[in-house]
């Protein structure tokens, strides 16, 4: 009788069985920053949000006074929008500290704004350019500051923790 012979293919192993292993991700780089804005709360027509600085990097990183924070328009070009340092609505400042801040840890400051619309253009911002200090590249930071027409943010100093 004649029979049917099942023949099973064989597989050979030669691409995946010759490929490299995988390269393991380069090292962190030494001089690192991360920026975090927290959510956007709103009080009695003022505005504000948590600004976080974590040091990404494997060396200490110094920290000092206040960030750096420019309003940027649509288009990623700096906003003529004046930034005071101090207490606001929204936050008491700590006033101006010195940290050597460890890979790994973080800082928080407040960035708070009024929505007041009075007389004169409503001014809205689309992000924010923020640095740890002057003279650093700033990190480009996706929040609406929709600031009516007082035209101005407050931050606060850098703290380890918010004051209460």
């Amino acid at each position: 009788m004649g029979g049917f012979r099942f023949v099973l293919p064989v597989l050979v192993c030669v691409a995946a069985c010759s490929a490299p292993a995988p390269q393991p991700p380069p090292p962190p780089p030494a001089e690192c920053a991360h920026y975090d804005a927290g959510p956007v709360d709103a009080a009695l027509g003022h505005r504000g949000f948590v600004l976080t600085l974590t040091n990404c990097g494997t060396a200490t990183r110094a920290v000092s006074g206040y960030p750096d924070v420019q309003v940027l328009g649509p288009e990623g070009r700096g906003l003529d929008v004046p930034v005071e340092r101090g207490t606001s609505y929204m936050a008491i400042d700590p006033g101006p500290g010195t940290f050597t801040l460890a890979p790994g840890k973080s800082l928080v400051s407040v960035v708070s704004w009024a929505n007041t619309v009075t007389d004169g253009e409503v001014l809205t911002g689309s992000a924010l350019g923020v640095a740890s200090r002057p003279g650093e590249a700033p990190q480009r930071l996706p929040v609406e500051t929709d600031l009516g027409t007082t035209g101005e943010i407050t931050v606060t100093a850098w703290a380890e923790e918010l004051a209460r």
